[in-house]
């Protein structure tokens, strides 16, 4: 592939934002030069729009195999490259099977043949009974492991004990890979199913912040004891902030993200049977939600994922408003970026602030820190070009992924993604694909 060069006037690199001439040789970045630099072919200058590192997205539900009618290979990461995003770590639940044993994650990367558009790399599931899988999975190239604390919603991906965790965690400090946990420890409390469960508020009381908190305190304390990596995924909970300041205070090597929807939406604005806002844990109070932007902006919170996690229409219950029987996730992968981006920028933040939180935070969770992330010379030219200031109205039309049920269809959003370049090739320019199947399994 011949070497490609890209101008801008707002290059986004670990230094700030500044005019440049980007050097893409070898699916590398070669060199990151002064915009008036000589070289020896044709520029593509993009003018004002900026050039960002690629979107990694480590926390997204592909489902395949076994439940490809839900989302799949194919369209989830088409819709990635839609979005910019270059790189999707898949959870290891909602495929059949699931991916707690070596033979399992074979299955799921044979199911990526020939529609793999993005870089791809998985995490392996911790349930109990497969304490002597880990071992071998790690051989074998996750990134590191996710456990639920509760229900997941999927029979064959039950949720881990503190025993369960005990008994992984020390292998997992020694080769240094991280714990993903979903931190709600749940009580019995279905008599809320026998009121009105079309009520958001019925739904948001039904799994309290406390369930969360006590869920982060166990994490936290198992982290100190092993010191092994601890994630904390989707946090909603406000009230847990407090904990996770004196933690990374202390040292512990405990890490967390949020999800775009716990910063966009708030629990007020959300009317009764509106189902496709339903995910757990779910979308909080506004106030409590100005607590975590403060927490991202002060660095807290580490970075923003999206969890996409689509299903079929009939499952997410729009006809009647159920919450109690609903699907709790929500589709937004191709979206991370102009939502996160239309929220932060009245904040104040900057396309540096959406490079950390979307790339470069994201890179270190799943090993990826000296490869990807960042435009810096050495990198992978995994890239996007933004534009900024220009809006555009989501629509069913518009989303690539599976199933069109999205809360953010009709929504208005800043920022749209002209151009994804994957390993220095051009593979989408809106609303073109130029070249699919471009994408690499990873392994740590």
């Amino acid at each position: 592939m011949p070497d490609v060069f890209l101008k801008s006037t707002a290059v986004v690199t670990p230094a700030g934002q500044r005019p440049a001439l980007l050097v893409l040789q070898g699916g590398r970045i070669a060199d990151v030069l002064p915009p008036d630099a000589a070289v020896a072919g044709p520029v593509l200058d993009l003018g004002d729009a900026a050039i960002l590192p690629g979107v990694i997205d480590p926390h997204v539900h592909l489902n395949e195999p076994g439940r490809t009618d839900w989302e799949g290979f194919d369209t989830g990461t088409r819709a990635a490259l839609a979005g910019g995003l270059t790189t999707l770590v898949d959870m290891p639940l909602n495929s059949a099977p699931v991916t707690t044993s070596v033979a399992n994650l074979r299955l799921k990367q044979a199911a990526t043949s020939g529609q793999l558009h993005t870089n791809v790399g998985f995490w392996g599931g911790i349930v109990p009974g497969n304490a002597a899988e880990v071992g071998p999975l790690i051989a074998a190239g996750v990134v590191g492991f996710k456990a639920f604390l509760t229900h997941s919603g999927i029979d064959d991906f039950p949720n881990a004990t503190e025993d369960d965790l005990r008994r992984v965690m020390p292998l997992l400090a020694r080769h240094g890979l991280p714990l993903l946990v979903h931190c709600e420890l749940s009580e019995d409390n279905d008599e809320w199913q026998q009121g009105d469960t079309r009520s958001y508020p019925n739904y948001l009381a039904s799994r309290p912040k406390s369930w969360e908190d006590e869920a982060i305190k166990l994490m936290i304390r198992l982290c100190a004891e092993y010191r092994c990596p601890v994630h904390i995924v989707h946090l909603s909970s406000a009230n847990s902030l407090a904990a996770i300041a004196e933690a990374k205070a202390q040292g512990l090597p405990l890490t967390v993200e949020t999800g775009q929807h716990y910063l966009f939406f708030n629990a007020e604005d959300i009317a009764d049977g509106q189902t496709q806002f339903k995910c757990a844990p779910p979308i909080r109070e506004r106030a409590n939600n100005e607590q975590l932007w403060q927490a991202l902006q002060s660095g807290l919170i580490d970075f923003v994922a999206t969890d996409h996690s689509p299903a079929p229409p009939d499952l997410k219950q729009l006809a009647s408003g159920d919450f109690a029987s609903a699907w709790g996730g929500i589709a937004s992968l191709q979206l991370a970026l102009p939502v996160l981006w239309t929220a932060a920028r009245p904040r104040g933040a900057t396309l540096p602030d959406l490079a950390r939180w979307l790339s470069t935070h994201p890179a270190r969770l799943i090993g990826q820190s000296q490869h990807k992330g960042q435009i810096t010379k050495g990198y992978d030219a995994d890239l996007l070009v933004l534009a900024a200031d220009q809006s555009f109205t989501v629509t069913e039309a518009l989303l690539h992924h599976r199933h069109k049920v999205s809360p953010y269809l009709g929504r208005e959003l800043t920022g749209v993604v002209t151009h994804t370049f994957l390993a220095g090739e051009e593979v989408f320019r809106h609303p073109d694909f130029l070249h699919l199947n471009r994408g690499q399994l990873l392994s740590r």
